[in-house]
């Protein structure tokens, strides 16, 4: 699969039109044993907001990179998980762009005008039931990769990977049985052996599909 640059991922981000693509079909859950699929529903007006940055940067040999965080392990409802940097807003953002970078700034060290960081667009918002977010995913290019510094109190790893490992032509990762023992299917991606599924693989598999139209 051939390399894709950060300044191609700025173009197609520019020539996006609404609606933007979906992510793939095989990415939904699915309920055990009958296979059917569950259904996204919209935010609820209580939902609280949030926003997540979706960062692009150049990797070693200028190809398009994005950041990842696995969780520490906590008492709550995304504990050990993988995610975007992000978290819900503050009463002083001015808005979601701004969340997206104060995160990431506290999660992973970004600084975003060391870093050259330029918000290029948006994807699609979505719920997160167990924890009444909507998040909006916030997408940015960065002029250089950053010196990434993770907070330990929230942050166990951080995870660097190529877009292309998102992109349409990926093959499937199908999770059956659920390693937590819920009886569900669902699509996932795997990212430096772990398994990212749920919301942060909707956002990956939405941005893939964009990146993925000619």
């Amino acid at each position: 699969m051939a390399a894709m640059t950060p300044d191609e991922v700025r173009a197609r981000m520019r020539a996006a039109t609404q609606p933007l693509p979906q992510p793939p079909a095989w990415l939904r859950p699915e309920r055990l044993p009958d296979g059917v699929p569950f259904e996204r529903p919209a935010s609820p007006p209580d939902a609280r907001p949030a926003a997540a940055l979706v960062l692009v940067y150049p990797g070693p040999r200028g190809e398009a990179m994005l950041v990842l965080t696995e969780r520490v392990d906590y008492e709550g409802h995304h504990s050990g998980e993988v995610s975007f940097p992000g978290g819900k807003v503050e009463p002083g953002d001015a808005d979601a762009a701004a969340t997206a970078l104060r995160e990431a700034r506290e999660e992973v060290g970004l600084d975003p005008q060391r870093d050259g960081v330029e918000v290029i667009g948006r994807l699609d918002a979505l719920w997160i039931p167990p924890s009444n977010f909507r998040v909006e995913p916030i997408v940015a290019v960065a002029a250089r990769r950053p010196a990434f510094v993770p907070d330990r109190r929230e942050v166990a790893a951080i995870l660097e990977t190529p877009v292309t490992a998102f992109l349409p032509v990926v093959a499937p990762v199908i999770i059956d049985p659920d390693p937590h023992g819920r009886p569900i299917r669902y699509g996932a991606y795997l990212v430096e052996g772990r398994i990212v599924w749920g919301a942060t693989a909707a956002i990956l598999g939405q941005f893939g599909a964009l990146l993925g139209t000619r």
